[in-house]
């Protein structure tokens, strides 16, 4: 924000000038936009309108509070946000859940290579406007897959984080239904209401409604679901968001469904020295005694991040448990024999 613009905001709201404090904020929103800055706009923007709201609703309610003397609260943004979201015409359930951004997860530990994939997918975003200026479109679709535990649910989360978009979880215990045709409406209401603001719209295990159509022992509701989810991607337009699909089941899903995403990713199980680095993260809070680090990375070889997490953890609590507080050998070595026994 120029210096000069700042001055004058700070003058008017010193001297409670209502009127120049509007004016003032509308040109910082209009700077913040002409320099790309389109997330922070927005979200000045819908400040600016709340404020001026409850200006207006407090100017023309002339009402006093209840007599025991308590205000009524208005309920928090989080519940403005959830009340909004899609749900389910039948069951009147939603159809999707909003992960608050204090809750999302974005320390990752990748290969180089993956990295600066994800990092690609960050640069482009926040280039957008830059990107679009020159006819060019930012990836918007990514597909992440991969073995269980290795990090794709992390990776969504950590895209929300890196671009500041509220995450949005598809909850498909709530969008597959056994009537016919009221799968397929529940995506579409779903996709509908993403593209209206910014978000990211998270479809984990997407297999579950993207299985392949050549698979004979699915019947043919499944079968018009795939169709309709084809033909949603090919029409959804997130407006500044990003859509971020993950499966398991890389080998089960349709064909088709391959070209519709801007970026597939496949999110791999982590290396030596990756599974040292978690390691060592994951245990930074506690002592650790004498350990033959390349031995243990041995034991530990094809586990994913999940699971070295797990061990960590785990030889982590038996050193508190027994008072010692010195993580040593031993407890990895039991750690990683429980879950290889698992």
């Amino acid at each position: 924000m120029k210096a000069e613009l700042l001055k004058r905001l700070f003058r008017a709201i010193a001297s409670s000038d209502t009127e120049a404090i509007d004016k003032l904020t509308n040109l910082v929103i209009e700077e913040e936009r002409s320099k790309g800055h389109t997330l922070l706009a927005d979200q000045l923007e819908n400040i600016a309108k709340k404020s001026q709201k409850e200006k207006s609703s407090s100017n023309g309610n002339s009402t006093l509070p209840p007599s025991n003397g308590k205000h009524t609260l208005s309920p928090p943004e989080n519940l403005q946000a959830l009340s909004e979201l899609p749900t389910s015409k039948r069951l009147n359930i939603p159809l999707v859940s909003a992960v608050p951004r204090e809750k999302l997860r974005h320390h990752m530990v990748l290969t180089p290579n993956i990295e600066k994939r994800f990092r690609r997918i960050e640069r482009e975003y926040a280039a957008r406007d830059r990107l679009a200026h020159h006819g060019l479109r930012y990836r918007q679709k990514i597909l992440l897959y991969g073995s269980p535990g290795c990090g794709k649910t992390l990776g969504a989360e950590r895209l929300a984080w890196n671009t500041g978009l509220p995450l949005i979880k598809v909850r498909f215990d709530a969008m597959v239904s056994s009537f016919l045709g009221e799968t397929a409406s529940n995506l579409r209401l779903v996709f509908e209401e993403a593209s209206k603001k910014p978000c990211l719209l998270f479809l984990d295990e997407c297999d579950s409604i993207a299985k392949s159509r050549e698979d004979f022992q699915e019947v043919g509701e499944i079968k018009r679901v795939v169709n309709t989810f084809l033909q949603i991607l090919d029409e959804y337009e997130p407006s500044s968001g990003l859509l971020v699909a993950a499966t398991n089941l890389n080998k089960t899903l349709d064909i088709a469904l391959w070209r519709r995403f801007d970026d597939l990713i496949e999110v791999p199980k982590p290396g030596e020295k990756e599974l040292e680095f978690i390691l060592r993260e994951t245990l930074s809070s506690l002592e650790v005694g004498a350990i033959n680090w390349s031995t243990i990375i041995k034991q530990m070889d094809g586990f994913s991040a999940a699971q070295v997490v797990r061990v960590a953890q785990d030889a982590a609590k038996r050193a508190i448990l027994e008072r010692e507080e010195l993580v040593i050998q031993e407890h990895l070595e039991e750690a990683i024999a429980e879950i290889k026994v698992g």
